[in-house]
């Protein structure tokens, strides 16, 4: 009887650390943010009486654009280091052990340097007279093009979201600073180590004998890395997701110092309102409906996950159930 208890007490011991941790570096901060919400605004740049005007303020015509290109922004940022992260951490986790450690670190190098020098050094580089300038115009030339050929309702549609415009594609106000381009370049750019390490510790602990065997099989490449790599490693692609989508819907300095006025995010209004307006109630409730436009799509997606597993465990039930009974009537 004594040892489970033993086991509940040294379980707690050792938890409690990250439960304060948690609770006075997470959630007291995250009540009070929301309790300013409920307050006013004061003229003197403080927090006001009990009232409901912050709210009121958030009904304004702006916002659910500017919501929405956060949105977007942070998901084709996520797509794109997705996508880079993969065959990246797959490399990796075929290397000899010793490379591993190399390679590796070798990613993780540029965090030694400060951030703010680093998109410093991207901004020099993006310089409207520079060679990623000119591979920019024959991308949008080309997009340009692709686009002509699309049916009208697509056309309307692309316009719609916001991944393409009308007009021809003109090189003096076409520049890829103070643009979104930029911002979707220096995003991925920084949280691409993100989403490799996730991956790569995934793809580390694979069986890659399971891909020898599909190609033994007659399965291709590609297909072999769709269907097996990519589900085997299922857990690795999700945490790098949430490790990419969070930090780029919050992001402020790069939106800041590259997107210019083309470009703002929910993060600089939370600037505008907090440092230069000093209106910390509508800071606040812009951070609330931040955080909750995040909560809400992990929560679903929590949701959605736990229903296929107990799907699954239960198909799996049922043809273990299947196969004990036709094990007896043999």
């Amino acid at each position: 009887m004594n040892n489970p208890l033993r086991t509940k007490r040294a379980e707690w011991l050792v938890t409690l650390p990250s439960f304060l941790w948690l609770a006075l570096f997470f959630a007291i901060p995250s009540v009070i943010v929301l309790a300013f919400t409920f307050h006013g605004h004061d003229a003197s740049g403080g927090v006001g009486e009990w009232s409901m005007s912050t709210w009121r303020e958030l009904v304004d015509p702006d916002y659910p654009a500017i919501v929405w290109n956060t949105l977007r922004i942070s998901f084709e940022v996520t797509v794109w280091s997705i996508l880079l992260a993969l065959p990246c951490a797959y490399a990796i986790a075929r290397m000899r052990t010793r490379w591993r450690s190399i390679v590796a670190g070798a990613i993780m190098l540029p965090f030694w340097t400060s951030f703010v020098v680093r998109v410093f050094a991207w901004k020099t580089m993006l310089h409207p007279d520079g060679w990623l300038q000119a591979c920019y115009l024959v991308w949008l030339r080309t997009r340009e093009w692709l686009f002509d050929w699309l049916p009208g309702f697509m056309q309307n549609f692309l316009v719609w979201v916001g991944f393409a415009s009308t007009g021809p594609v003109d090189p003096a106000s076409s520049t890829i600073l103070d643009s979104e381009a930029a911002v979707v370049l220096v995003s991925v750019y920084s949280f691409l180590p993100f989403a490799i390490m996730p991956i790569y510790t995934a793809a580390e602990k694979f069986d890659f004998s399971l891909l020898e065997a599909a190609r033994d099989l007659g399965a291709r490449n590609f297909y072999a890395f769709r269907k097996i790599f990519v589900p085997g490693i299922k857990q690795g692609i999700i945490s790098a997701i949430l490790m990419v989508f969070i930090p780029a819907i919050g992001s402020y300095v790069i939106p800041q110092m590259l997107g210019g006025t083309n470009c703002v995010l929910i993060g600089n209004k939370i600037f505008m309102r907090a440092i230069q307006n000093r209106n910390i109630p509508h800071a606040s409730a812009l951070a609330t409906l931040m955080a909750v436009s995040v909560l809400v799509p992990i929560a679903l997606a929590t949701l959605w996950k736990r229903r296929q597993d107990s799907r699954d465990r239960k198909r799996l039930e049922e043809q273990t159930a299947r196969l004990m009974l036709s094990g007896r009537s043999a």
